[in-house]
Order: structure tokens, then sequence, then C-alpha cells
């Protein structure tokens, strides 16, 4: 049960502060919008927020802005949505608009670009939280098939450079094979 009624405002205020403030793309707001929306709001439950995530990588579009959606949709429908799309790429919109109107000016400021150096770190560092958490959920399930898939999705990627649409068609054809199969072995089940 959430501990707050879920509310436009509320919706629209929360995706607008964490897209204002997070740098460094997609992934990087993953574990804000799971401490938000999960952990202080519950409105959703950490797996719940892990599965839209996944369902959002796996859709066309930015991660951030995909997982706004589903999240807005799932606790207030269609206006949930539309409002977590607006105040997920309002400021990133206004930001760019403004550095375009100066950036050769942004672009060979040393100040900035000692900044921007120093946050990849902290950039690699929340990536790495979210890896964790995603394979550290997946793993305490303790079902073989997605472990095993997710191990051999890094080996394809990583050392294979295989393309990673492929491998997500793979995987979520493994996926449900595997869904059917445990299915079919339930209903055989007295």
């Amino acid at each position: 049960m959430p501990d707050h009624k879920p509310s436009l405002l509320t919706l629209f205020l929360s995706v607008f502060k964490i897209s204002a403030f997070t740098f460094g793309g997609g992934y990087v707001i993953v574990p804000l919008m799971r401490k938000r929306f999960a952990q202080q709001l519950h409105w959703v439950s950490d797996e719940e927020m892990l599965d839209m995530i996944a369902i959002a990588q796996s859709a066309p579009g930015p991660i951030a802005v995909n997982t706004s959606i589903i999240l807005g949709y799932k606790v207030l429908g269609l206006k949930g949505a539309l409002v977590a799309v607006l105040g997920t790429a309002l400021p990133p919109l206004v930001v760019l608009t403004l550095i375009s109107l100066v950036y050769e000016a942004f672009i060979t400021n040393k100040i900035v670009a000692t900044f921007m150096e120093a946050m990849r770190a902290g950039v690699a560092a929340v990536i790495a939280d979210v890896v964790w958490t995603m394979a550290s959920g997946i793993a305490r399930k303790k079902q073989p098939t997605p472990i095993i898939l997710m191990a051999l999705a890094f080996i394809a990627v990583y050392f294979f450079k295989a393309p990673i649409i492929l491998v997500l068609l793979v995987c979520g054809l493994v996926g449900l094979s595997d869904a059917w199969l445990r299915g079919q072995r339930k209903e055989a089940t007295p």
C-alpha cells in the first residue's frame, strides 16, 4: 500500500527534480527513480521498478523517458504517463536549449571540461550500482534461466560484440519459452 496517495503533482515534481539534477545519461536516473518511487513513496515495489526498467530498456527511446512513461501509467494511468514524460523531458530540454545558445563558449571552457571529466567517475559509480542492483535482484530469485541468460548476454556483448538488439530479442524469446514451459509443468502437475 502506498505511503502517499499517488498524485499528478507529486509525480510531476518528483520526475522533474530527478531529471533536473541527474547528469550522465539514463542509467543514472534509474537508482534515483527506484529510491523515490519504490523506497520513499512506496507507489511500486522494488521488483516492479526493476521490471519497469527492464521493459524501458528493451523499448526504443531513452530509458529515463521510457521508465517515466511506464511508471506514470502504472500509478495514474494515461494522465500519469503524460505528466511523467513532461516532467522528465522538460529539464534537459531547457538545459540543452540554453547550452546550444552558448555552445562554443561552453565546449571550450576549461572549468566546464574539468567538471565534466570529474563527473564521469560519479556516473560510472552510479551505473555500477544499477548493474549490481539488477544483477543481485536476478540472482536472489534463484531461478537458473535468468541467471544463465544474464551471464551469456554479458559474454555475448562484451567479448563477442554481439548486437544488443539481437541479445535482447534472444533473451526475450528464451524467457517466453521458459515461462511457457513452467506453465505447462504446472498444468501437468495434479
